[in-house]
Protein backbone atom coordinates (compact mmCIF):
# COMPACT_ATOMS: atom_id res chain seq x y z
CA UNK A 1 0.00 0.00 0.00
CA UNK A 2 1.38 3.33 -0.79
CA UNK A 3 1.05 6.68 1.04
CA UNK A 4 -1.30 9.12 -0.79
CA UNK A 5 0.11 12.09 -1.75
CA UNK A 6 -0.66 15.45 -0.01
CA UNK A 7 -2.63 16.67 -2.76
CA UNK A 8 -4.63 13.03 -2.97
CA UNK A 9 -8.21 14.45 -2.13
CA UNK A 10 -7.68 17.59 -4.74
CA UNK A 11 -6.82 14.83 -7.31
CA UNK A 12 -9.92 12.25 -6.56
CA UNK A 13 -12.41 15.75 -7.33
CA UNK A 14 -11.67 16.34 -10.32
CA UNK A 15 -14.82 16.06 -12.25
CA UNK A 16 -15.37 13.57 -14.84
CA UNK A 17 -15.29 14.34 -18.36
CA UNK A 18 -17.77 12.26 -20.79
CA UNK A 19 -15.35 10.46 -23.33
CA UNK A 20 -17.76 10.50 -26.18
CA UNK A 21 -20.32 13.00 -26.41
CA UNK A 22 -23.00 11.37 -28.49
CA UNK A 23 -25.06 15.01 -29.15
CA UNK A 24 -24.03 14.13 -32.88
CA UNK A 25 -24.35 11.15 -33.47
CA UNK A 26 -26.89 10.20 -35.72
CA UNK A 27 -30.30 9.41 -34.56
CA UNK A 28 -32.49 6.56 -35.63
CA UNK A 29 -35.89 7.63 -36.96
CA UNK A 30 -37.69 6.36 -33.84
CA UNK A 31 -41.24 7.69 -35.32
CA UNK A 32 -40.67 6.02 -38.24
CA UNK A 33 -39.66 2.78 -36.78
CA UNK A 34 -42.78 3.00 -34.46
CA UNK A 35 -45.12 3.62 -37.74
CA UNK A 36 -43.65 0.37 -39.40
CA UNK A 37 -44.31 -1.43 -35.81
CA UNK A 38 -48.31 -1.21 -36.60
CA UNK A 39 -48.17 -3.57 -40.18
CA UNK A 40 -45.45 -6.37 -38.73
CA UNK A 41 -46.10 -9.45 -39.94
CA UNK A 42 -44.66 -12.86 -38.46
CA UNK A 43 -42.30 -14.24 -40.88
CA UNK A 44 -40.77 -16.74 -38.27
CA UNK A 45 -40.38 -18.56 -35.02
CA UNK A 46 -37.72 -19.32 -33.50
CA UNK A 47 -37.98 -21.56 -29.99
CA UNK A 48 -34.26 -21.25 -27.66
CA UNK A 49 -34.14 -24.04 -25.17
CA UNK A 50 -33.08 -23.69 -21.76
CA UNK A 51 -28.86 -23.74 -21.78
CA UNK A 52 -28.64 -24.38 -25.48
CA UNK A 53 -28.12 -21.42 -28.54
CA UNK A 54 -29.91 -21.39 -31.60
CA UNK A 55 -29.11 -19.25 -34.87
CA UNK A 56 -31.74 -17.10 -36.57
CA UNK A 57 -31.77 -15.32 -39.65
CA UNK A 58 -33.50 -11.34 -39.98
CA UNK A 59 -33.62 -9.43 -43.23
CA UNK A 60 -32.99 -5.69 -43.12
CA UNK A 61 -35.65 -3.68 -42.30
CA UNK A 62 -37.77 -6.35 -40.49
CA UNK A 63 -37.93 -6.67 -36.40
CA UNK A 64 -37.15 -9.31 -33.88
CA UNK A 65 -38.28 -9.87 -30.57
CA UNK A 66 -36.60 -11.53 -28.24
CA UNK A 67 -39.00 -12.98 -25.14
CA UNK A 68 -39.42 -14.59 -21.70
CA UNK A 69 -42.18 -17.18 -22.07
CA UNK A 70 -42.09 -19.32 -18.90
CA UNK A 71 -40.50 -17.91 -16.45
CA UNK A 72 -37.25 -15.14 -15.60
CA UNK A 73 -34.24 -16.26 -17.71
CA UNK A 74 -31.48 -14.21 -19.07
CA UNK A 75 -30.06 -14.84 -22.70
CA UNK A 76 -26.51 -13.90 -24.63
CA UNK A 77 -27.15 -12.34 -27.64
CA UNK A 78 -24.66 -12.44 -30.73
CA UNK A 79 -25.10 -10.62 -33.73
CA UNK A 80 -23.22 -10.56 -37.08
CA UNK A 81 -23.40 -9.34 -40.41
CA UNK A 82 -25.32 -12.14 -42.15
CA UNK A 83 -22.80 -11.96 -45.82
CA UNK A 84 -19.74 -11.17 -43.41
CA UNK A 85 -18.91 -13.07 -40.19
CA UNK A 86 -15.88 -10.54 -40.00
CA UNK A 87 -18.60 -7.75 -39.37
CA UNK A 88 -19.74 -8.79 -36.06
CA UNK A 89 -21.23 -6.83 -32.91
CA UNK A 90 -18.84 -4.75 -30.92
CA UNK A 91 -20.16 -4.30 -27.72
CA UNK A 92 -16.85 -2.49 -26.14
CA UNK A 93 -17.76 0.74 -28.32
CA UNK A 94 -21.19 0.16 -28.17
CA UNK A 95 -20.65 0.41 -24.22
CA UNK A 96 -17.78 3.45 -24.68
CA UNK A 97 -21.30 5.52 -26.76
CA UNK A 98 -24.30 4.42 -24.88
CA UNK A 99 -23.08 3.21 -21.65
CA UNK A 100 -23.02 0.10 -19.49
CA UNK A 101 -26.59 -1.03 -20.58
CA UNK A 102 -29.06 -0.16 -23.34
CA UNK A 103 -32.84 0.33 -23.77
CA UNK A 104 -35.13 1.58 -26.36
CA UNK A 105 -33.71 4.11 -28.92
CA UNK A 106 -29.91 2.92 -28.09
CA UNK A 107 -28.34 0.68 -31.09
CA UNK A 108 -25.94 -2.11 -31.06
CA UNK A 109 -22.59 -0.99 -33.15
CA UNK A 110 -20.62 -2.98 -35.52
CA UNK A 111 -16.55 -4.01 -35.53
CA UNK A 112 -14.02 -2.04 -37.22
CA UNK A 113 -13.59 -1.07 -40.28
CA UNK A 114 -17.47 -0.66 -40.26
CA UNK A 115 -18.39 0.98 -36.96
CA UNK A 116 -22.24 1.38 -38.29
CA UNK A 117 -25.55 0.33 -36.43
CA UNK A 118 -26.41 -3.09 -36.72
CA UNK A 119 -29.88 -3.27 -34.92
CA UNK A 120 -31.55 -0.31 -33.25
CA UNK A 121 -33.81 -1.16 -29.45
CA UNK A 122 -37.21 -0.56 -30.75
CA UNK A 123 -39.20 -1.50 -27.60
CA UNK A 124 -38.12 -2.43 -24.24
CA UNK A 125 -40.70 -3.99 -21.45
CA UNK A 126 -38.37 -3.58 -18.43
CA UNK A 127 -37.16 0.36 -19.26
CA UNK A 128 -38.99 0.90 -16.06
CA UNK A 129 -36.21 -0.81 -14.24
CA UNK A 130 -33.75 2.03 -14.87
CA UNK A 131 -30.86 1.85 -12.27
CA UNK A 132 -31.28 0.39 -8.74
CA UNK A 133 -29.80 1.34 -5.63
CA UNK A 134 -27.09 -1.54 -6.13
CA UNK A 135 -25.98 0.47 -9.37
CA UNK A 136 -27.28 -2.68 -11.44
CA UNK A 137 -29.40 -2.24 -14.68
CA UNK A 138 -30.97 -4.65 -17.32
CA UNK A 139 -29.52 -5.89 -20.64
CA UNK A 140 -25.84 -4.90 -20.32
CA UNK A 141 -22.96 -4.73 -22.70
CA UNK A 142 -19.78 -5.27 -20.11
CA UNK A 143 -20.58 -8.59 -19.43
CA UNK A 144 -18.45 -10.87 -21.85
CA UNK A 145 -20.50 -14.22 -21.66
CA UNK A 146 -19.83 -17.05 -19.40
CA UNK A 147 -17.58 -19.76 -20.89
CA UNK A 148 -15.99 -22.81 -20.19
CA UNK A 149 -12.24 -21.57 -19.94
CA UNK A 150 -12.77 -18.90 -17.03
CA UNK A 151 -15.20 -22.06 -15.57
CA UNK A 152 -11.91 -24.06 -15.37
CA UNK A 153 -10.00 -21.60 -14.04
CA UNK A 154 -12.15 -21.25 -11.08
CA UNK A 155 -13.74 -24.35 -10.40
CA UNK A 156 -11.85 -27.10 -11.94
CA UNK A 157 -13.83 -29.59 -14.87
CA UNK A 158 -14.83 -29.62 -17.89
CA UNK A 159 -18.76 -27.22 -18.62
CA UNK A 160 -20.20 -27.40 -22.17
CA UNK A 161 -23.15 -25.91 -21.83
CA UNK A 162 -22.12 -22.14 -20.70
CA UNK A 163 -23.37 -19.69 -23.32
CA UNK A 164 -19.45 -19.37 -25.17
CA UNK A 165 -20.11 -23.24 -26.10
CA UNK A 166 -23.82 -22.95 -26.66
CA UNK A 167 -23.08 -20.35 -29.44
CA UNK A 168 -19.81 -21.96 -30.54
CA UNK A 169 -22.09 -25.63 -31.23
CA UNK A 170 -25.20 -23.22 -32.67
CA UNK A 171 -22.65 -21.57 -35.36
CA UNK A 172 -21.16 -24.17 -35.99
CA UNK A 173 -24.09 -26.58 -37.06
CA UNK A 174 -25.20 -23.39 -39.22
CA UNK A 175 -21.91 -22.85 -40.96
CA UNK A 176 -21.42 -26.38 -41.29
CA UNK A 177 -17.85 -26.26 -39.41
CA UNK A 178 -16.07 -27.88 -36.95
CA UNK A 179 -16.35 -26.10 -33.23
CA UNK A 180 -12.93 -24.60 -33.67
CA UNK A 181 -13.57 -23.25 -36.89
CA UNK A 182 -16.75 -21.57 -35.81
CA UNK A 183 -15.28 -19.88 -31.84
CA UNK A 184 -13.04 -17.50 -33.19
CA UNK A 185 -16.47 -15.85 -34.59
CA UNK A 186 -18.13 -15.81 -31.13
CA UNK A 187 -17.45 -12.79 -29.40
CA UNK A 188 -18.58 -10.62 -26.75
CA UNK A 189 -22.38 -10.79 -26.46
CA UNK A 190 -25.56 -8.10 -24.92
CA UNK A 191 -27.16 -9.75 -21.83
CA UNK A 192 -30.77 -9.53 -22.92
CA UNK A 193 -32.39 -9.29 -19.71
CA UNK A 194 -29.74 -9.91 -17.10
CA UNK A 195 -29.06 -7.22 -14.12
CA UNK A 196 -25.81 -6.63 -13.23
CA UNK A 197 -23.71 -3.53 -12.66
CA UNK A 198 -19.73 -2.83 -10.84
CA UNK A 199 -19.70 -3.07 -7.05
CA UNK A 200 -19.35 0.40 -5.50
CA UNK A 201 -16.52 -0.28 -3.35
CA UNK A 202 -13.93 -2.90 -5.00
CA UNK A 203 -15.47 -2.19 -9.03
CA UNK A 204 -16.45 -5.97 -9.26
CA UNK A 205 -19.07 -6.81 -11.82
CA UNK A 206 -22.00 -8.28 -10.16
CA UNK A 207 -25.08 -9.84 -11.58
CA UNK A 208 -28.86 -9.81 -9.32
CA UNK A 209 -32.15 -12.12 -9.85
CA UNK A 210 -33.18 -10.62 -13.27
CA UNK A 211 -36.94 -8.39 -12.91
CA UNK A 212 -37.83 -10.60 -16.51
CA UNK A 213 -41.03 -12.34 -16.17
CA UNK A 214 -42.91 -13.98 -18.90
CA UNK A 215 -44.52 -11.93 -21.74
CA UNK A 216 -41.55 -9.51 -21.00
CA UNK A 217 -39.61 -8.72 -24.05
CA UNK A 218 -37.07 -6.61 -26.05
CA UNK A 219 -37.59 -5.70 -29.91
CA UNK A 220 -34.96 -4.94 -32.19
CA UNK A 221 -35.07 -3.29 -35.56
CA UNK A 222 -32.59 -4.60 -37.83
CA UNK A 223 -30.33 -2.31 -39.75
CA UNK A 224 -29.10 -4.77 -42.03
CA UNK A 225 -29.04 -7.97 -42.93
CA UNK A 226 -28.38 -10.26 -39.44
CA UNK A 227 -27.43 -13.98 -38.29
CA UNK A 228 -28.30 -14.11 -34.83
CA UNK A 229 -27.23 -16.63 -32.03
CA UNK A 230 -29.21 -16.69 -28.89
CA UNK A 231 -28.29 -18.61 -25.97
CA UNK A 232 -30.34 -19.43 -22.92
CA UNK A 233 -28.02 -18.87 -20.44
CA UNK A 234 -27.72 -22.04 -17.72
CA UNK A 235 -27.88 -19.33 -14.80
CA UNK A 236 -31.38 -19.10 -15.10
CA UNK A 237 -32.41 -15.40 -13.78
CA UNK A 238 -28.80 -15.51 -12.84
CA UNK A 239 -29.99 -14.98 -9.13
CA UNK A 240 -27.21 -17.02 -7.58
CA UNK A 241 -25.30 -19.79 -10.54
CA UNK A 242 -23.96 -18.14 -13.80
CA UNK A 243 -22.74 -21.94 -15.24
CA UNK A 244 -24.73 -24.86 -13.80
CA UNK A 245 -26.88 -27.43 -14.44
CA UNK A 246 -28.68 -26.71 -10.90
CA UNK A 247 -30.35 -23.73 -11.56
CA UNK A 248 -33.75 -23.14 -12.83
CA UNK A 249 -33.83 -22.65 -16.84
CA UNK A 250 -36.63 -21.52 -19.04
CA UNK A 251 -36.41 -21.21 -23.02
CA UNK A 252 -36.44 -17.92 -24.90
CA UNK A 253 -38.47 -17.18 -28.03
CA UNK A 254 -37.20 -15.23 -30.88
CA UNK A 255 -39.76 -14.04 -32.57
CA UNK A 256 -38.93 -12.20 -36.63
CA UNK A 257 -41.55 -9.88 -38.32
CA UNK A 258 -42.08 -7.83 -41.63
CA UNK A 259 -43.16 -4.59 -41.75
CA UNK A 260 -45.26 -3.58 -44.68
CA UNK A 261 -42.99 -2.40 -47.56
CA UNK A 262 -44.30 0.88 -48.48
CA UNK A 263 -43.96 2.38 -44.78
CA UNK A 264 -39.95 2.04 -44.69
CA UNK A 265 -39.35 3.12 -48.60
CA UNK A 266 -37.65 6.80 -47.64
CA UNK A 267 -35.58 4.56 -44.45
CA UNK A 268 -32.37 5.55 -46.83
CA UNK A 269 -29.62 2.60 -47.10
CA UNK A 270 -27.15 2.33 -44.04
CA UNK A 271 -23.76 3.38 -45.30
CA UNK A 272 -20.48 2.12 -44.10
CA UNK A 273 -18.43 4.36 -41.68
CA UNK A 274 -17.16 7.55 -43.39
CA UNK A 275 -13.46 6.84 -42.13
CA UNK A 276 -11.41 6.26 -45.58
CA UNK A 277 -9.15 3.69 -43.86
CA UNK A 278 -5.85 5.41 -44.72
CA UNK A 279 -4.28 5.68 -41.06
CA UNK A 280 -2.54 8.25 -42.46
CA UNK A 281 -0.36 6.44 -44.59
Amino acid sequence: MTNPPNDAADRKAVAPVICYPVETLPKPNMTLYAQARESLTKTDTIMIPPREARMFFVPAGHFFRITSIEGPQVGDLNLWNAADLGERFYSGKTRALHGTHITTGQQMWSSFPHLRPMATITHDTLGWYGMDAFGGSVHDVIGTRCDPYTHNLLNGGQYHHCCHSNLTRALAEHMGATPAEAEPHVHDVLNVFMCTGFTRDTGQYFMKASPVRPGDFLEFFAEIDLLGGLSACPGGDCSAEHSSDVAQCHPLLVEVFAPQVDVLADRGANQQNGYDGSHGI
